[in-house]
C-alpha cells in the first residue's frame, strides 16, 4: 500500500470517528420527546395570543389582526385546547415611505410599506417577563398608474400581508429558539 492511500485511510478513519462522536448532539427541533418533557410543539402551542390594540388606526387593526392570525397559525396550527403557560404581548408601528416618483404626475410609482415590532414573552405563573425582542418588516411594491386606484389599494394591501407574514415568522422563529434552548 502506498503512503497516499495510508493518509487518505487515517483521514477517513478519523472523519467517521469525529462523526460517530458529535452523532448524539444533534436532536431534530420538533422531534418528540422520548424523556418525558415537553416537545417545543407543545411548548409553542402554549403561547397565550392576545389581541393586538391599535384602537386609533383601522389600517393598522387590520395589520395587528393579520400578524396575529398568522402567528397564531404558526404556533397552533390546527390544535386547540391547550393550557396556556406564557403570554406574548406585540407592539407595533408601521408606516410608508415613497420609493420612486412618476416625474410627469407627481405620484408614486413604488413604495415601501415597514413594520417594526417590539414583543415581550410574559410567563404567566410568575408574571415576569422572560423574553423580549424586536423584528421588522420592509416591504417593496410597485403602484400602477394614477388611474387604476383600486389596484393601488390592492398593492398595499398585499405589501401589508406579507409584511404581516414576515412578522409572524421572524417572532415565531424567535420563541422557537427561545423554548428549544431555554434561554
Amino acid at each position: 500500500m502506498s503512503l497516499a492511500r495510508i493518509r487518505i485511510a487515517a483521514r477517513l478513519v478519523a472523519v467517521a470517528a469525529l462523526a460517530a462522536l458529535t452523532a448524539g448532539c444533534f436532536q431534530p427541533m420538533y422531534a418528540e420527546r422520548t424523556d418525558g418533557t415537553p416537545a417545543l410543539r407543545e411548548k409553542l402551542m402554549g403561547v397565550e395570543l392576545p389581541p393586538v390594540d391599535k384602537p386609533n388606526a383601522s389600517r393598522e387593526a387590520r395589520v395587528g389582526v393579520e400578524i396575529r392570525n398568522a402567528l397564531a397559525f404558526k404556533l397552533y396550527g390546527t390544535a386547540t385546547g391547550m393550557p396556556p403557560t406564557h403570554k406574548l404581548v406585540l407592539r407595533f408601528n408601521s408606516g410608508r415611505s415613497s420609493l420612486m416618483i412618476d416625474p410627469n404626475t407627481a405620484l408614486p410609482t413604488s413604495e415601501n410599506y415597514s413594520i417594526d415590532a417590539q414583543f415581550n414573552l410574559i410567563e404567566i405563573a410568575s408574571n415576569k417577563s422572560v423574553m423580549t425582542g424586536t423584528t421588522f418588516s420592509r416591504v417593496s411594491y410597485d403602484m400602477p398608474g394614477s388611474y387604476q386606484r383600486f389596484a393601488r389599494t390592492r398593492a398595499f394591501r398585499d405589501a401589508e400581508d406579507r409584511a404581516a407574514q414576515e412578522i409572524a415568522d421572524n417572532i415565531q422563529t424567535r420563541l422557537a429558539s427561545f423554548f428549544a434552548t431555554g434561554t
